[in-house]
């Protein structure tokens, strides 16, 4: 058998100013044929679990696309018409498939097109008969759609935020698609839609509620005829109908069970919706509470959460803390003006520097320069292994120690600190850009951690959006 192997990946913000050109997909990951084992296989990633759970059953693997970029704004038509294009003509010329392995977000935006992953998914199955059966995964964060459904036989979004399971995913999908190609299970799926949002600050998986609704899922998971069962926690950035809740159940063959039990735990999630509001704590709270007890302390900075899709920039914190006279404090910032004049004047210089939005301008003395690049060995959410945040500056002065990136890149992996010689341990504030994907990079280091509700495109406070295109009535907006 020949299971071939696509994945396009990308989490659109629609309230992000700019929009993300096809160069943004070049930066990261866009690659064709044999290229999509090489940068994939051996990772944490789903397409690495593919790869794994196939060659453990003896199943030939045919990779033929992959693309990825990092979390943005909505992806240009032009990109999104030649991100199809190349997925359909590379997936002609992997030649006949008895099974499909494919791994969307879910949680795309394209202009035209803003419901991008059931659009290219549909595309792809047009190549050939429906029969073909197509599994894939979804991050736990997707805007699930009717048309994603549709298009695919299963659809199995990760379980755990921070992310750490996608590998652990991508196997349980390969092996759903080997079992159907073998004849032992006929995958129906349902999909059912709460009408409620959840708010990013509660979607930490292994914290009260999501740890209640896990449980709820796992009940129905080990019923009999039950294939798959997904929650799916959705991503609120997106001015979409599909923004929101959704659940997906695959049984065995059984239509009525998959959409009896889907609708169950839908109900639920729905009865325990209070839970799933987030606490909204202020800056200047946050910072008092840094100020005490050992350190250091992780503040995250929501509305500046660079896998959600923000600038990376945010001084916010940095401002709060200076006032309240808190520190040392350590921050990443995307500054790439500033790390150019850090890479002119050289190691050792003092210089003024504006960082930061707010504008943060001081005196800085540059301790350290770098090429940007890292590897985490460690299973960290997103999968990836490499990382690549551009020409980087480390600098000194305000009462901080900042590194400086040329490239925004979030803050997954802890070593995007310590491989450029900072130290977490001598900070007593940390000032990370995410909410729950940072966690298990940070929590190591952090006696504690505290989720801020900082303003930006990724503000936990959903009220400070206005959406136009989201479904209504939808929880908390209309209660």
């Amino acid at each position: 058998m020949r299971v071939g192997i696509a994945a396009l990946l990308h989490e659109s913000n629609t309230f992000a100013a700019a929009t993300t050109p096809l160069a943004r997909f070049e930066e990261d990951l866009l690659v064709e044929g044999d290229a999509v084992r090489e940068r994939l296989a051996g990772t944490h990633h789903e397409v690495a679990g593919f790869f794994e759970q196939l060659a453990e059953d003896g199943v030939e693997a045919v990779p033929f696309f992959a693309a990825r970029a990092m979390p943005s704004g909505v992806i240009e038509h032009a990109a999104a018409e030649t991100l199809i294009a190349r997925l359909l003509a590379a997936a002609d010329r992997a030649g006949d498939l008895d099974g499909w392995l494919v791994a969307p977000h879910g949680a795309a935006v394209a202009e035209g097109s803003p419901d991008f992953d059931g659009t290219w998914l549909t595309e792809l199955h047009h190549l050939v008969d429906f029969d073909v059966p197509m599994v894939g995964t979804l991050d736990l964060h997707a805007n699930v759609s009717e048309l994603m459904v549709g298009a695919t036989h299963a659809l199995i979004a990760y379980r755990t935020n921070p992310h750490l399971d996608q590998r652990e995913c991508g196997r349980e999908a390969a092996t759903l698609l080997v079992r159907t190609l073998r004849g032992e299970v006929r995958p129906t799926t349902a999909a059912a839609f709460p009408p409620l949002a959840v708010n990013i600050e509660a979607q930490a998986t292994a914290e009260s509620p999501c740890r209640e609704l896990s449980a709820a899922a796992d009940d129905i998971r080990r019923r009999d005829k039950v294939l798959s069962v997904s929650v799916v926690l959705g991503f609120p950035y997106a001015d979409v109908p599909e923004m929101g809740a959704s659940v997906l159940v695959t049984t065995d063959g059984d239509a009525a069970l998959a959409r009896r039990y889907a609708d169950e735990l839908a109900g639920w999630w729905w009865d325990h919706r209070e839970a799933f509001r987030g606490r909204l704590i202020s800056v200047a709270d946050a910072v008092r509470d840094a100020a005490t007890g050992p350190g250091p302390v992780g503040l995250l900075d929501m509305g500046d959460n660079v896998g959600g899709g923000s600038p990376a920039d945010s001084a916010v914190l940095v401002h709060e803390l200076r006032r309240q006279r808190v520190g040392p404090v350590g921050v990443c910032l995307y500054a790439p003006d500033a790390v150019r004049l850090a890479r002119q004047a050289g190691v050792g210089a003092t210089l003024p520097l504006t960082v930061g939005d707010p504008p943060l301008a001081s005196e800085f003395t540059v301790v350290g320069l770098y090429d940007g690049v890292f590897e985490e060995p460690a299973v960290r959410h997103g999968g990836q292994r490499r990382f690549d945040q551009g020409p980087t500056a480390v600098v000194e002065g305000a009462g901080l120690t900042a590194v400086l990136t040329s490239l925004r890149v979030a803050p997954f992996s802890l070593r995007q600190l310590t491989a450029f010689g900072v130290e977490p341990g001598r900070f007593r504030v940390l000032v990370v850009k995410g909410v729950h994907a940072p966690v298990a990079a940070y929590a190591p280091v952090c006696g504690r951690l505290v989720r801020v509700n900082t303003p930006g495109i990724t503000s936990a406070d959903l009220t400070t959006f206005a959406y136009t295109r989201r479904r209504r009535p939808l929880f908390p907006f209309e209660g």
